[in-house]
């Protein structure tokens, strides 16, 4: 075959229809024999010089791409929406009603040792933040809540989180509670055993989770 035009057109439509780059060999098995590929190849790629989609050339092998100026256009941003385990919004609530707590002390309350990623994820969200030091053995570090839990919950204070009565009224409690059973309350003041932190440090979870038992 020694119609340039039609090979330039058949190297064309298999460069669009292939669902990966295409080399010189795999062209020419497609190709009738004689087929002159390179002159092709490079009057393809002289005419689509500008284009929306380019024709180029990676390892070797051809294919056409969307031109480098134009990646904006394809870009599309999502928003990904996590659903929280249940272990994240016990963690979350324990935090949220008994702030400054410290991670021994949610384990406490909950009853079970912390994965390594549960706070590492609500910290990430800005749900939760390191609020200081404990004046205790080891320093151990203090948790709330931060800015981005009011604003998710549509919360102005901390004194706007539901108390004993709102909870029973949306069922979230027992009505057979004990006669001194009281919600928590929680404070955004630092506490007198609480000192603040120094301002460069940061959680550091892979260390500090590894080895635990699995969270239930």
């Amino acid at each position: 075959m020694s119609d340039p035009a039609v090979v330039e057109r058949m190297i064309e439509a298999l460069l669009f229809a292939a669902a990966e780059p295409l080399g010189m060999a795999d062209l020419a098995r497609r190709l009738p024999e004689g087929a002159e590929i390179e002159p092709a190849l490079a009057a393809l790629q002289e005419r689509y010089q500008g284009r929306g989609v380019e024709l180029d050339s990676v390892a070797g092998r051809w294919r056409f791409r969307t031109a480098a100026d134009l990646a904006p256009l394809m870009t599309e941003e999502r928003t990904d929406v996590r659903r929280l385990s249940r272990a994240a919004m016990e963690t979350l609530a324990i935090i949220a009603y008994h702030q400054p707590v410290t991670r021994a002390e949610v384990e406490a309350i909950r009853g079970v040792a912390l994965s390594r990623g549960t706070l590492d994820l609500l910290l990430e969200m800005n749900w939760v933040r390191m609020r200081g030091r404990r004046r205790t053995p080891g320093r151990p570090v203090t948790y709330g809540t931060a800015d981005g839990f009011l604003e998710h919950f549509g919360l102005a204070s901390l004194s706007d989180l539901p108390g004993a009565a709102d909870m029973k009224a949306a069922g979230l409690l027992d009505l057979d509670l004990p006669p001194d059973f009281a919600v928590p309350n929680p404070s955004g003041e630092r506490a007198d055993d609480e000192d603040p932190l120094d301002g460069t440090e940061t959680p550091e979870f892979h260390q500090d989770f590894l080895g635990e038992p699995p969270e239930r």
